[in-house]
């Protein structure tokens, strides 16, 4: 067996949930189990897509928002067994697939345009 066929494999054993369509410039809510002790709960994650990257079962996206003053960004497997679910809060209008240069703005300079209908 090849690599390819290895992999395509490997990519038919992990069940992918169906999550909505979003891309850079959305603004997500992600639904994600976090394990404390043996209790489950689940914490939102709201915030802005940066990128998504990879393809199959390595596919992630980095989701981006501000906490007291203070950038934070997290990286999701689409893979992840701990995602519950993906809202998709605003559509944004952006013209680039990956939108890095949101770090350094600040303020309303960070303001994404939304997407008409």
């Amino acid at each position: 067996m090849g690599k390819n066929e290895l992999m395509q494999y490997v990519e038919n054993l992990t069940e992918r949930k169906s999550f909505p369509e979003f891309k850079a410039g959305d603004t997500i809510t992600v639904h994600y189990k976090i394990r404390e002790g043996n209790k489950e709960r689940i914490q939102n994650f709201q915030g802005v897509v940066i990128q998504r990257s990879g393809c199959g079962s390595t596919e992630t996206f980095t989701v981006r928002k501000i906490t007291n003053g203070v950038g934070v960004e997290r990286i999701f497997p689409f893979a992840s067994p701990f995602i519950e679910q993906i809202d998709v809060n605003k559509r944004g209008a952006v013209r680039r697939a990956r939108i890095f240069y949101l770090r350094n703005l600040t303020g309303k300079k960070a303001r994404i345009k939304e997407k008409r209908r």
